[in-house]
């Protein structure tokens, strides 16, 4: 998938006036990219429309001018864009409750990393978590996952599904064919 480039964007007072149709496009187009995984887990998985609409919204919420400010923050954006033969999410883990409570579930995660996997046409591809995103007692609620996938014809011909096997969470979501061609189209 093709980087974006701050040349990709529009600038503020453009976007200001294109921010409600694109938000609509985005919308529809993530419809078909999020996988709710049991109650507390969602995937969005990520492409050139999705990545393109958090740098233009953070660029007007923090209305950057700034030429080297905004090309630092789509650089830092790329990265969550899949590469060659690969899918990329954001996985939410989406608890409710007070600090504590969310904090101590959270902590009852630790090992997530080794737990999330997308099954094709019956392989198992481990997703690959983020270095750095949890430590014992210590659990973010927001981790990118990437998956190897070699095959996209057997993503679009299914079965295919989104698993978390962890022994604090364990569920498994099959992908519906609107989903797998969402996705086999970042993989060509």
């Amino acid at each position: 998938m093709q980087p974006l480039t701050p040349k990709d964007l529009w600038p503020l007072s453009v976007y200001e006036g294109v921010r409600e149709q694109f938000r609509k496009e985005v919308i529809a187009a993530k419809k078909d990219r999020r996988v709710q995984v049991g109650p507390d887990m969602t995937l969005v998985f990520e492409n050139r429309i999705t990545v393109k609409f958090q740098v233009q919204e953070i660029v007007r919420i923090e209305r950057m001018t700034d030429a080297a400010q905004i090309a630092e923050e789509v650089e830092g954006f790329n990265s969550m864009l899949p590469g060659p033969g690969e899918l990329s999410a954001t996985l939410m883990i989406e608890l409710t409750g007070t600090d504590p409570e969310v904090k101590a579930r959270l902590a009852k995660l630790f090992g997530l990393r080794d737990h999330v996997w997308l099954e094709v046409a019956g392989t198992r591809l481990k997703g690959e978590l983020e270095p750095n995103r949890e430590e014992p007692g210590r659990v973010s609620s927001v981790q990118y996952v990437r998956f190897k996938v070699p095959d996209a014809q057997a993503l679009l011909r299914g079965p295919a599904a989104a698993v978390i096997d962890h022994p604090a969470y364990t569920h498994r979501t099959a992908l519906p064919e609107a989903v797998r061609r969402s996705l086999s189209q970042d993989l060509s």
